[in-house]
């Protein structure tokens, strides 16, 4: 609606006429007007005087903002212009015996009428802009929208789409959580009723569109909030949870659809970034799996700590790329190098070290496919064991200050070679700490699933629901830990910056997740009914799975850390390291001959509660 013509003439030319005009009424008034009052002296001086005003108003850049969005700010600058003005003018006429002298009184007139003129022309240009595109917006057919959330974001998002012309979006109501709002306006658009008032409204105001706007929130709230809009048929869209809007701007390009990450929200992770950058800055940090989901997060979040270089090391090529080219205005301002390599070739990761001589590791590569996993025993073990020795070793010769293993929930009292592989990579890194030099700390971090990471269970579920079901579970009473990626790779960092050397850290995953409910929530969130028109079927529990995920063995207890969402595990299986390191040696070679039988007897041997091979084990 507004000219891209720049109107900076058209205010000068329109606040010369105004300030004239101010001082030549502030005479009339000071002597009752008296038109005999307005001399041609007078008539010089009040053209002096506008135009030294204006001569303010240039210096100080008092124009580059729009009269539509003039806010109190700027008219507290405008006032100031218009004061300094008229105080020289008044300094002027007193240094100036020979010009025409002007009263005190016409001094503070002439502010008065100038300040009245200025700022109600300014307030009317604004009310009739604003006026204008109402009536623009009313003609043009916008969508109704209900705004669900009436706090800051609500209201920032109900401004953006009245101020936007390409928006297509007009908020006509607010509802809130909160009753007492109720009856509340903003920006003329009033709080008509809580979430359970969603279905009435939707018909009372014909709304077309709800939008969700409460970023803080839990996951059962969100979860209330889209039962309500599920039953109005009408499409809902949802603002990013709070730690993902990290510009603070809350804006139309924000809106999405609501994914079942909203619905499981968590609490945002509070972090210590300060202890986080001493151990990351100025320093060279190599992540391994840096094209997988964890190990890119990884990539995006130490990219904020200002690292000296980060290395990029990951086996297949695309993932890599892709991950390149996702995070590619982070990694800019960022030093880097990308190799390609498999974590079992010591060579190549020996000669990585050499090259790149790396101080933070942080070891996210890993095979995690459970079923695949004990289809292929061999390769978990060389990949997910062998390979961590590798680094680890490395580690341990070439003096790295911080080591980070990522581990599982499903290394805790293992039935899967891939959840027992895991808990042998803990031990390995147990195995680093105790060779470390003093002040080199090696850990590991174990966590749960992480919601839309590769192999999930989210991903499947919407491909299933695309193609128009079944929906497969594998059993209705099935139970897992979630959290998002961000979350996870965040308190990875955090965890890593309490240094204490040889520990396995366990992240607070939260209340667990019923799959079945989460497949549920997904076909609702798709616009359809669950068992009418995608139905749920149950497949039985997979080789390897467990009914639900533990995070702690019996024999580990925990105890709190100076981080909310960290706990520190120890570690309850006593080895000898002579002996760790013969049967892994031994584990090592029958992997590579492929004996299936004989690797999981060697793995029950270093992981004793492995339930994997009850029939096997004398």
């Amino acid at each position: 609606m507004d000219s891209i013509v720049n109107r900076t003439p058209l205010k000068f030319v329109s606040d010369w006429v105004i300030w004239s005009f101010a001082f030549f009424l502030a005479f009339l008034l000071r002597f009752d007007f008296e038109l005999s009052s307005i001399t041609p002296q007078v008539l010089k001086l009040g053209g002096i005087s506008a135009l030294l005003k204006l001569f303010i108003v240039a210096a100080t850049k008092t124009y580059d903002h729009s009269w539509r969005n003039t806010s109190f700010v700027d008219i507290f600058k405008l006032l100031m212009v218009a004061g300094t003005g008229s105080f020289a003018l008044l300094l002027f006429s007193v240094l100036n015996p020979t010009q025409v002298l002007v009263p005190l009184s016409i001094s503070v007139l002439e502010l008065l009428t100038t300040v009245i003129l200025w700022v109600g022309t300014r307030s009317a240009i604004r009310f009739h802009l604003k006026y204008r595109m109402v009536i623009y917006r009313k003609n043009k057919g916008l969508k109704n929208v209900l705004i669900v959330g009436a706090g800051e974001s609500g209201v920032l998002m109900a401004k953006e789409m009245l101020k936007s012309s390409n928006a297509n979006l007009r908020p006509v109501a607010f509802v809130d959580d909160d009753a007492a709002k109720i009856g509340n306006k903003m920006y003329g658009i009033s709080v008509l009723g809580t979430i359970e008032d969603i279905p009435r409204l939707v018909l009372l105001k014909r709304i077309d569109e709800i939008v969700i706007t409460m970023p803080s929130v839990s996951g059962d709230v969100i979860r209330r909030v889209v039962e309500f809009c599920t039953k109005t048929g009408k499409p809902f869209k949802i603002i990013p949870a709070i730690y993902d809007l990290l510009s603070g701007k809350v804006n139309i390009n924000a809106l999405r659809e609501v994914a079942v990450e909203d619905l499981l929200r968590r609490k945002p992770v509070n972090l210590d970034t300060i202890e986080i950058e001493k151990y990351i800055s100025s320093r060279t940090v190599l992540v391994t799996g840096a094209g997988g989901s964890i190990g890119s997060e990884l990539v995006r979040q130490i990219c904020r700590f200002n690292p000296k270089h980060i290395v990029l090391v990951g086996r297949g090529e695309n993932s890599i790329f892709e991950m390149k080219r996702s995070l590619r205005n982070e990694l800019l301002a960022i030093s880097h190098s990308t190799k390609i390599a498999d974590i079992r070739d010591f060579s190549t990761l020996e000669h990585i070290f050499k090259e790149q001589k790396p101080e933070v590791i942080f070891h996210a590569a890993a095979h995690k496919h459970v079923p695949l996993m004990e289809e292929n025993p061999a390769q978990a073990v060389l990949n997910n064991v062998i390979g961590t020795r590798n680094l680890v070793n490395l580690a341990v010769d070439y003096g790295v200050n911080y080591f980070v293993n990522i581990s599982t929930d499903k290394a805790v009292n293992p039935t899967s070679v891939m959840g027992a592989s895991k808990r042998i990579s803990e031990q390995v890194v147990k195995w680093g700490a105790l060779q470390a030099n003093k002040g080199e700390i090696f850990v590991s971090v174990r966590f749960g699933n992480v919601l839309g990471s590769r192999g999930s269970v989210i991903p499947i579920f919407k491909d299933q629901i695309k193609s128009g079901g079944p929906v497969t579970v594998t059993h209705p009473d099935m139970i897992r830990y979630f959290m998002t990626i961000p979350e996870a790779s965040q308190l990875v960092l955090q965890a890593a910056a309490l240094k204490e050397n040889g520990s396995i850290f366990v992240l607070d995953m939260g209340d667990p997740v019923n799959i079945s409910d989460m497949a549920r929530d997904l076909i609702k969130l798709s616009g359809l009914e669950p068992d009418k028109d995608v139905k749920i079927e149950y497949t039985g529990v997979r080789p390897g799975e467990k009914m639900f995920e533990e995070l702690l063995t019996a024999e580990e207890g925990t105890s709190m850390t100076k981080y909310d969402k960290v706990f520190v595990a120890k570690n309850g299986y006593a080895y000898d390291e002579k002996e760790f390191s013969v049967k892994l040696d031994e584990l090592l070679t029958l992997a590579l001959e492929g004996d299936e039988t004989k690797i999981r007897e060697k793995i029950y041997e270093l992981v004793p509660s492995f339930t994997g091979v009850a029939e096997e084990v004398d």
